[in-house]
C-alpha cells in the first residue's frame, strides 16, 4: 500500500508541474530489457542398439562402445560378434568368414606385428597417437593416412596389411599381431598373409575411436567386398544440433 501510495503521490506531483508550463515533455519509457530464450537440445532420433550377438536384422543400430555413440547400417545376413563387431560369410567359401567389420577399443601396439611378445607399447588415448603406432609398426605395410570425416567428426583413414612373405607360423604365439587390448596378449591378429585391412581413426574431442574392415583371402566375392565396404562407410557420429 505504502508502495501505491508514493507512486500516485509522484504522478500527482508530475502533473502539477505540467499543469504550471506553457508546455510539458511527456517521459519516454525505457527500452524492454533483451530477453534470452532458453536454447534446448532436441532429443536424438531412437535408434535400436546394435545386438550383442547372434544373426541382426536389417536396419541401421547405435552402438556404445565408446565416448560418443555411433550409427551403423547394416544389410540382411551379417552377424553380431560380442557386441564389438559384424562378420559375414563369404558365399563362395561358406566355411571361412569372408568379412568383418570391428570396432573395439585397443590400447597397445607392438613395434614389431611378427615379434609382438614383449613388444606391446601402451599408446595414449588420442587418435593420433594410435595412427603413428600402426604405421610405423616392423613387419607391416601401411598406405599414407588421409583425412576424412565420420559423421560430424574428424579422422583419417589408411589401409594395414602384412609386409612382405612372413611366415606368420613362427611369430610369437602363431599370431601376426597388429593391435592389443593389453600389455601381454594379443586381441587383434592376423592368420594369413591374405588378410587387408582398412581402418579409420577418428578424434572424438582428444580420445579416439577406431573401427576396420577385414577381407580374410584374396579371393573374396566381389560383391560382398563392396557390401562391407558400404557397411564400414556407413559408420557415423552425429553431433546433438542446439536450437534456440
Amino acid at each position: 500500500m505504502r508502495v501505491l501510495l508514493r507512486r500516485f503521490i509522484s504522478m500527482t506531483s508530475v502533473l502539477s508541474v505540467c499543469l504550471g508550463l506553457s508546455a510539458c515533455t511527456a517521459s519516454v519509457a525505457p527500452a524492454p530489457a533483451p530477453t534470452t530464450e532458453a536454447r534446448t537440445v532436441p532429443p536424438m532420433p531412437t535408434l535400436p542398439a546394435q545386438p550383442d550377438s547372434g544373426d541382426i536384422d536389417p536396419g541401421t543400430y547405435l552402438v556404445t562402445s565408446f565416448k560418443e555413440n555411433f550409427e551403423i547400417t547394416v544389410p540382411d545376413g551379417w552377424v553380431s560378434e560380442d557386441g564389438d563387431g559384424l562378420g559375414k560369410d563369404d558365399p563362395d567359401q561358406p566355411d571361412d568368414l569372408g568379412v568383418f567389420v570391428g570396432w573395439w577399443p585397443s590400447n597397445h601396439v607392438p613395434t614389431d606385428a611378427c615379434k609382438w611378445q614383449g613388444a606391446l607399447v601402451e599408446v595414449n588415448p588420442s587418435a593420433k597417437a594410435f595412427v603413428d603406432a600402426m604405421t610405423a609398426q616392423t613387419s607391416t605395410a601401411s598406405t599414407p593416412p588421409v583425412e576424412v570425416m565420420v559423421g560430424d567428426y574428424s579422422g583419417v583413414e589408411f589401409d594395414h596389411s602384412v609386409e612382405g612373405d612372413v611366415n606368420i607360423k613362427a611369430c610369437d604365439n602363431g599370431q601376426f599381431c597388429v593391435h592389443s587390448e593389453y600389455s601381454n596378449l594379443c586381441t587383434r591378429w592376423y592368420s594369413s598373409t591374405a588378410e587387408r585391412e582398412t581402418y579409420r581413426v577418428v578424434n572424438l574431442h582428444g580420445q579416439r575411436a577406431m573401427f576396420w574392415v577385414v577381407q580374410f583371402h584374396e579371393s573374396i566375392n566381389s560383391e560382398l567386398a563392396r557390401e562391407a565396404r558400404a557397411v564400414f562407410d556407413s559408420i557415423v557420429f552425429k553431433l546433438r544440433e542446439v536450437s534456440s
